[in-house]
């Protein structure tokens, strides 16, 4: 016999072929449903660090009048300079709300807290 198969107990029985498992169709969720608005600022920290942390080092150097280059951030921390610049626009600016101010005006680049 082929693929089909027939049933013998009626005459005029049609041949049934086998049917492979059905497909359930898949139902798309309500588009009415509100969903999380992600913001920029998820939860303001306080601008405190551990005393001695890497944090609390670089927040010092940053509130200095004059404030900081990239490569005194770098030497306090021993970080690489991704990892500084993240850090800054991470951390400091998206988690702990403090915004922090980038001048370059004598060649080396200089970051800085500014008062909000």
């Amino acid at each position: 016999m082929d693929k089909e198969t027939s049933i013998p107990s009626t005459p005029d029985a049609q041949p049934v072929k086998p049917t492979a498992a059905k497909k359930k169709a898949v139902v798309s969720k309500s588009k009415t449903k509100a969903r999380p608005v992600r913001t920029k600022v998820r939860s303001v920290k306080s601008a405190e660090a551990r005393r001695g942390s890497k944090k609390a080092k670089l927040l010092a150097l940053l509130k200095q009048p004059g404030g900081a280059s990239l490569e005194q951030l770098i030497k306090a921390t021993g970080w690489q300079a991704h990892s500084v610049r993240g850090f800054l626009s991470g951390e400091l600016n998206r988690r702990m709300g403090l915004r922090v101010l980038s001048s370059k005006p004598e060649g080396e680049r200089i970051y800085r807290l500014s008062a909000r």
